[in-house]
């Protein structure tokens, strides 16, 4: 999926943790491949140069006022890895790309990001323990990214997100926990509100009660400073269980649930503090070579852009086939129901738009074909759409896009 999600709350502190697990099969599957660029002994780099043409019939979000534009979007993408023993392992995972709009080149920004969501990663590994030390960046300018705004083509986020995390394996018991500390700034210094440090704890234990199934209970905790006082600091915790299911390598069934807490400073107003809930449901299944999909659905409470919180429902699926040979088929889609302003709406005052309910929703459509055994030509169709309690604030967006990939081998 294309989308982002950048705000920092008690449950981004779970969502962290999960995220590194993942980055870490990603990793994983990532250090089997045997593509390289450049190789000296055990080090070895594989760099992916690209460059795109995007044409987006709305890139400011808007339902009368609407804008279009050309898109050039060059970039590269970084691999490398050094193990040093079999179990400690240096990795670099990034890609830096440029959006040079045509029309509107005032519009045009650097993006940062990782396609495993690794950055730089370094594991340790002592006895039954796994250390995980990391440094993740992101900086993303596209508005189209986030169900809270409309309106706009100069949202955006630069994240920085730093910190430990450590996993004990013990027998059918797992313990992990860590800490991270977050920084958040909007890209646009119209949307300075946002701007905000977080400290994030979070602690998993799992307990294996048959070889195919593991239960646990889960729970975090994230300390929110605001740099300006248009949005409230806030303290927030969650506690809750989980279930995951494992019949075979290409099934995976996870389920978790709990309540949230979270407590205003009142930097601005007095704010009450807000109890809440969150569920997830997650399937991944890879029923044979030429086909895989997933499935990601809950609720969350995360942190708002106009307001202190959002709540919000959310259904993301994802189908990837392989039915064609030579021909790799992406479709994806989501699903968004949100409420802006759960509690006070802080930052309405600044910007009265984005507040009350609103859905968001689209879907994207990629397809890759190997020109040459080194060029991928990629086709990528993405649309958004999205609808609002607040007039005049929705919008849809249709964005065509065309990209060369070039593989050293």
């Amino acid at each position: 999926m294309f989308l982002a999600t950048l705000s920092a709350s008690a449950q981004e502190a779970l969502q962290n943790m999960q995220a590194g697990n993942a980055a870490a099969e990603a990793r994983g599957q990532q250090m089997q491949n045997q593509d390289y660029t450049f190789k000296n002994g055990d080090f070895q780099m594989l760099i992916l140069p690209s460059m795109g043409l995007e044409w987006n019939d709305n890139i400011n979000l808007s339902q009368t006022n609407v804008m279009d534009d050309y898109i050039v979007t060059p970039a590269v993408g970084i691999t490398a890895s050094y193990p040093l023993t079999q179990r400690n392992v240096l990795f670099l995972d990034i890609t830096v790309g440029y959006d040079r709009y045509l029309l509107h080149p005032n519009l045009s920004t650097f993006d940062l990001n990782s396609s495993s969501g690794t950055g730089l990663s370094f594991d340790i590994g002592i006895k039954d323990v796994t250390l995980n030390l990391h440094d993740w960046m992101s900086y993303v300018q596209d508005s189209a990214q986030y169900g809270t705004v409309a309106n706009t083509a100069t949202y955006g986020t630069f994240q920085n997100t730093a910190g430990i995390a450590a996993t004990w394996e013990m027998n059918q018991v797992t313990l992990s926990f860590g800490y991270d500390h977050q920084n958040i700034l909007a890209t646009s210094s119209q949307y300075d509100s946002i701007n905000h440090a977080s400290e994030m704890l979070f602690a998993r234990l799992g307990l294996q009660v048959h070889p195919k199934v593991t239960v646990g209970l889960e729970s975090t905790a994230a300390f929110t400073t605001y740099q300006q006082s248009v949005l409230n600091n806030n303290d927030a915790y969650t506690a809750g269980a989980f279930a995951e299911f494992r019949p075979g390598t290409s099934l995976r069934i996870t389920a978790s649930g709990g309540f949230s807490t979270y407590q205003f400073q009142g930097t601005t107003t007095n704010q009450t503090d807000q109890n809440s809930w969150y569920a997830n449901f997650n399937i991944s299944h890879q029923p044979r070579d030429s086909i895989s999909y997933s499935l990601d659905a809950g609720r969350e409470i995360q942190l708002g852009t106009t307001s202190d919180l959002v709540a919000d429902w959310y259904v993301r699926p994802n189908i990837t086939w392989k039915v064609i040979k030579g021909v790799d088929i992406n479709t994806s889609f989501f699903y968004e129901h949100g409420n802006q302003g759960v509690g006070n709406v802080g930052g309405v005052a600044a910007n009265p738009n984005g507040t009350g309910s609103y859905d968001w929703y689209g879907g994207e459509l990629r397809v890759e074909h190997p020109l040459t055994s080194r060029l991928v030509l990629g086709l990528d169709y993405r649309l958004t759409l999205r609808s609002s309690s607040t007039p005049d604030d929705g919008y849809t967006q249709n964005l065509v896009g065309l990209q060369i990939t070039y593989h050293p081998q």
